[in-house]
């Protein structure tokens, strides 16, 4: 199948980008590969993998992609010992692509979805965080995708680099023309993804981009966050008009003035028509440190998927309050709790490595 390359802004067309919760075809995965993500404790990284791919085929189909055949074999062996195959067989496919790390949120596509329920997608350029020189791989993803499922590519309007560069663990929308930020991320010179576009010109693009018709700033990302701000560490909806936000109780850590802030600026917040948003606490753990360095631990780092939602887990005391504050806004759904411990030193989790793709209709 190929892909149709499209020149215009899919929102005037009739696009927008779905929430999460919203009825999903499948999640795309890249199988981790890259050892210098997890220096000194890759090896429980692939089971880690193995088990959200166990849960989240139960919920939609896992479009799974490994660098070749070989990759592939050893990827197989690994579900098949973890009793994910092969009784999910006919619920996860695999692609031979070659990738240079497997955070799919921020190097795959973002999907839309048009009012006659055809689905797309928007193409936009990953430079790996602004942080590594290997990102040319990742950055044909999108490509890829859209010629496996054939659909309509959309892709961002270029700044004075080239195409303009977005993450999408940086946004967050409720599908109803809302979209969470941060500044630090988004708008900070330091962080070099788009040097030269202003703040209003970033607005219009994702608006013209994935139907946003208002765009919340918040101020900065947690402390750890090496991708400068990623919002869905901090503050995620979880229906239209609520939003469920970090919040550090410490006033000792680094993360308490930042996520109070943050938290500030959410109750100020109204949606499209003016309602103010319903803002509820989620908590933080306690510091995860590894090796001397503090990784960005969040229970903020859930993904949903048709009625589940796999939440990040830490052997922390907060883990269960976490996890009944999420069955709590969201009551018809599965909470399934992922320990996480091993997987947050590749400064990711559950939400990083994962992208929905709407399903149609």
């Amino acid at each position: 199948m190929t892909n149709q390359i499209a020149a215009e802004f899919p929102a005037p067309l009739g696009y927008r980008m779905p929430a999460e919760w919203e009825p999903q075809r499948a999640t795309w995965l890249a199988w981790p590969h890259n050892r210098s993500d997890w220096p000194g404790k890759f090896e429980p990284i692939p089971y880690v993998y193995a088990e959200i791919v166990r849960h989240l085929a139960r919920a939609a189909r896992v479009e799974l992609i490994v660098n070749d055949q070989q990759a592939e074999t050893r990827t197989r062996a690994i579900l098949t010992h973890a009793n994910v195959l092969p009784a999910l067989e006919t619920r996860i496919g695999f692609h031979q692509w070659p990738t240079n790390r497997g955070w799919l949120r921020d190097s795959g596509p973002i999907f839309v979805k048009h009012t006659n329920g055809k689905v797309a997608l928007t193409n936009w350029t990953f430079n790996a965080w602004a942080k590594y020189k290997n990102w040319q791989l990742d950055n044909q993803l999108p490509d890829n995708i859209a010629n496996t499922i054939g659909c309509t590519r959309f892709d961002a309007p270029p700044n004075a680099r080239g195409p303009m560069v977005l993450e999408g663990g940086s946004i967050d929308v409720n599908g109803r023309g809302l979209l969470l930020t941060s500044e630090e991320c988004l708008l900070s010179p330091i962080q070099q993804r788009n040097p030269g576009m202003t703040r209003e010109q970033i607005e219009s693009t994702l608006g013209g981009m994935l139907g946003v018709k208002k765009v919340l700033w918040l101020e900065r990302g947690i402390v750890g966050d090496d991708t400068h701000g990623h919002v869905d560490d901090i503050a995620r909806f979880v229906a239209p008009r609520t939003v469920l936000a970090a919040s550090e109780a410490d006033p000792s850590d680094d993360n308490h003035s930042i996520l109070k802030e943050n938290l500030k600026r959410l109750k100020m917040m109204t949606d499209t028509s003016g309602k103010a948003l319903e803002v509820i606490s989620l908590p933080m753990p306690a510091p995860v440190i590894f090796k001397g360095q503090r990784v960005p631990a969040s229970y903020a780092n859930f993904y949903i998927s048709n009625g589940t939602v796999l939440v990040p887990t830490f052997d922390d005391p907060n883990d269960l309050p976490a996890l009944n504050t999420i069955q709590h806004v969201l009551p018809k759904h599965r909470v399934i709790p992922i320990y996480c411990g091993d997987l947050i030193w590749g400064l990711g989790a559950i939400h990083c490595m994962t992208q929905q793709e709407p399903a149609e209709g």
